[in-house]
């Protein structure tokens, strides 16, 4: 359930913070009561690896370090990791990594076959769909996420069909996961504040390909046809990538969809009802 919390302002933001310029895109949350609520978002971590995407500044670090049993930072900005080792080098059980989150291996930070990772961040907006597209990529490995995003983002990830926020995001999200808008910051919650609101959503990795019946790599292809255009109907739109009219028309009526529809208006469900249709056909 979302909750709305305008009551969280930027109550003891620190000059030093302030005066620094950011880097990259970054709004650093400079509101403690708020790092605390993103990190217990995550439960008990006691026995648990994290990885932490953006740490900034360490707002959110430093309550994860203090009850994760394994924290690894991983910060594309050097200046700032090499500000985040200082702050932590008395802490074993803290890594930073300085690296470009897109191209990290998350695979390669489990110590223990088996394992499963927890994933953590304030993401920067400018690239929020690419780093979850990497996550969904290593979806196996994890357990639960729990991301800040620009409000809109957070809609689209959660949103149900039918509602005019429902598109590609919204259907591969819930693929992999059971998603939950947690709450929302108001831009002052940032230095330097940000033009948008931002959303903290949770993530519990729970793929349903098994359970629907169909493979990612045939069925998130024909998810991105189906929300190529989303004006189009969905026959149209499966029309422009080489589906024939019979073809088309037969996978739809043995899906109960209506010729008319559009690709918002439909569930997951019926979704993979008709790419396991048109591959029959």
């Amino acid at each position: 359930m979302l909750v709305q919390d305008p009551s969280i302002s930027p109550r003891g933001t620190s000059t030093e913070f302030m005066a620094k310029k950011p880097k990259l895109g970054q709004n650093f949350l400079v509101h403690p009561g708020a790092a605390v609520r993103i990190a217990e978002a995550l439960g008990d971590l006691s026995q648990q690896t994290v990885v932490e995407v953006g740490p900034g500044r360490g707002a959110i670090t430093h309550h994860l370090a203090a009850r994760a049993r394994r924290l690894v930072a991983v910060e594309l900005d050097p200046d700032l990791a090499a500000e985040l080792r200082g702050a932590f080098a008395d802490r074993p059980s803290v890594e930073i990594v300085q690296h470009d989150i897109l191209t990290l291996e998350l695979s390669s930070l489990l110590l223990v076959p088996g394992e499963k990772l927890m994933i953590i961040g304030n993401l920067p907006y400018y690239i929020t769909s690419d780093i979850l597209l990497r996550l969904f990529d290593q979806a196996a490995i994890l357990s639960r996420v729990v991301l800040m995003v620009q409000r809109e983002v957070a809609d689209r990830v959660a949103a149900n069909p039918g509602s005019r926020d429902y598109g590609l995001l919204s259907t591969t999200a819930q693929l992999y996961a059971r998603v939950e808008k947690l709450f929302t910051l108001p831009p002052d919650a940032f230095t330097p504040p940000p033009d948008v609101y931002s959303t903290v959503f949770r993530m519990s990795m729970q793929p349903r390909f098994a359970e629907l019946g169909v493979e990612a790599d045939q069925f998130i292809p024909l998810l991105r046809q189906c929300f190529a255009q989303k004006r189009k109907t969905l026959a149209n739109n499966l029309k422009a990538v080489g589906y024939d009219h019979e073809t088309i028309l037969k996978a739809l009526a043995d899906s109960n969809i209506d010729p008319q529809a559009r690709a918002e208006a439909l569930p997951l469900e019926t979704l993979a009802h008709l790419h396991r249709s048109l591959q029959t056909q």
